[in-house]
């Protein structure tokens, strides 16, 4: 399906032509209701029982409830402003890269295109490794032996995950599955704040000290954290959800934006703050392994929450699923013998990629540090506040203006600061554990 190209831009002011192309996946199809539950399956994915470790355990009470609570707002603001240039110059961009090629020209085009798939393929690592973990969690739950260890359940997520990605052709066709997504969200999130509230109750007072090996330590691990608060609200595949939206396009994702950001992040909070509150400074960065309750229950939320991790990497993966069969001419029914095939190789080949990485690196705390400073800092709040100062410019006042020259140096520096930190933390990590750890 194609969508309306528009007319082309003038030569004289050095922009890339981008038609919307052809593309194998449907676009124009989808309610806002239903782009919202996209969203909100992100927001809410199995990273959310990490967050009471990787965000408060570091920054305390008030800088996480404080930072989630700005990163909330600012990470709305930033995703409305790119929604609002979905239909710039009279074209529907249904990529990242389209927009910011037609604002920029080429060089922004191949490097935003770089920059999110960096992000993608960060943030599937990341659900590599917390599908895994669950896995683990269930299955020491009914072994005492520990003879499997993380990167074999690692690898078994990572099957699980290419046989979903070939039965499930594209990003519309997950309908059904966003819904059993919400359940399986809803099972392990309940059960982890019933659990935690539980213990909390029965222990004794929490040490809630932010500790710190020394004042270096200090900085990074608040850089750190300031990344992964990004990371927790920020899809940096917002054109290719919108894309799928029926018209009108800007409006309906306006809606499906205030649902992410209103109803979507009540869960989110109630478990980040729960579990930091349960356990204070030795939350664990899956919350679930410091839970205690009945068998059955934590073998059900383990469970939960590894098949929940299965949808929602599929979902970021599919903008490279959607290059993938677009460019080698995928199309007509999803039962053809040809396109099972293809996507048995493409995606095969990709997922095991990314689960070999998982396995080696199995560091999740470190790549949502990573991932937030190289891509979503960048992605989210640099490119959104300069695409839209420059698609607008004409149209904003100088007090405007600033505000927005304002956000992009600053968030230019939390990216850069954060990258270091990420990068430090992995460093130091390696050193720590071995390749193919079992953490």
């Amino acid at each position: 399906m194609v969508a309306d190209n528009g007319d082309e831009p003038d030569d004289d002011i050095n922009k890339l032509t981008l038609h919307v192309p052809e593309t194998s996946h449907q676009i124009s199809t989808d309610s806002w209701f239903q782009a919202g539950f996209v969203l909100t399956t992100g927001i809410n994915s199995v990273f959310v029982l990490g967050y009471s470790g990787t965000i408060m355990v570091p920054l305390g009470w008030v800088g996480g409830v404080v930072g989630l609570l700005l990163a909330t707002a600012v990470s709305l603001y930033a995703n409305m402003l790119v929604a609002k240039l979905h239909e710039f110059d009279g074209k529907r961009h249904i990529r990242y890269r389209d927009l910011a090629g037609q604002i920029y020209g080429r060089e922004a085009y191949y490097i935003t295109w770089a920059l999110q798939y960096v992000n993608l393929f960060m943030i599937n690592i990341g659900y590599l490794i917390l599908g895994g973990s669950a896995l683990k969690a269930f299955y020491v739950l009914f072994n005492e032996e520990h003879t499997l260890k993380l990167p074999h359940f690692i690898a078994i997520e990572g099957v699980v995950c290419i046989l979903f990605a070939i039965s499930t052709p594209h990003l519309s066709s997950l309908r059904i599955w966003l819904g059993c997504s919400t359940v399986l969200s809803l099972i392990y999130i309940i059960v982890a704040c019933v659990l935690a509230t539980k213990d909390g109750l029965n222990a004794a007072p929490r040490d809630y000290t932010i500790h710190w090996t020394s004042t270096t330590s200090r900085i990074f691990s608040t850089i750190g954290a300031s990344a992964n608060l990004v990371f927790a609200f920020n899809t940096g595949m917002l054109p290719e959800i919108q894309a799928t939206v029926r018209q009108p396009a800007v409006k309906n994702m306006m809606k499906a934006l205030y649902f992410q950001f209103s109803v979507g992040v009540v869960p989110m909070y109630a478990v980040t703050f729960i579990g930091y509150w349960a356990y204070g400074s030795s939350t664990p960065t899956y919350l679930l392994n410091s839970a205690t309750g009945p068998l059955w229950v934590k073998a059900s939320a383990n469970m939960s929450a590894f098949l929940q991790s299965v949808i929602a990497l599929h979902i970021f993966a599919s903008p490279a699923y959607e290059y993938l069969d677009t460019k080698f001419g995928i199309h007509g029914s999803a039962l053809k013998v040809t396109n099972i095939a293809f996507r048995i190789l493409a995606r095969g080949s990709y997922l095991t990629i990314s689960t070999l990485v998982s396995a080696m690196l199995p560091f999740l705390g470190d790549f949502e540090s990573l991932t937030g400073a190289l891509s979503t800092f960048p992605l989210t709040f640099i490119l959104a506040n300069h695409m839209f100062l420059m698609a607008k410019k004409n149209k904003l006042s100088s007090l405007q203006q600033s505000w927005h020259w304002l956000n992009v140096g600053f968030f230019a520096l939390m990216s850069v600061a954060a990258t270091v930190a990420g990068i430090r933390l992995i460093i130091v990590d390696s050193k720590e554990y071995h390749i193919f750890a079992d953490v």
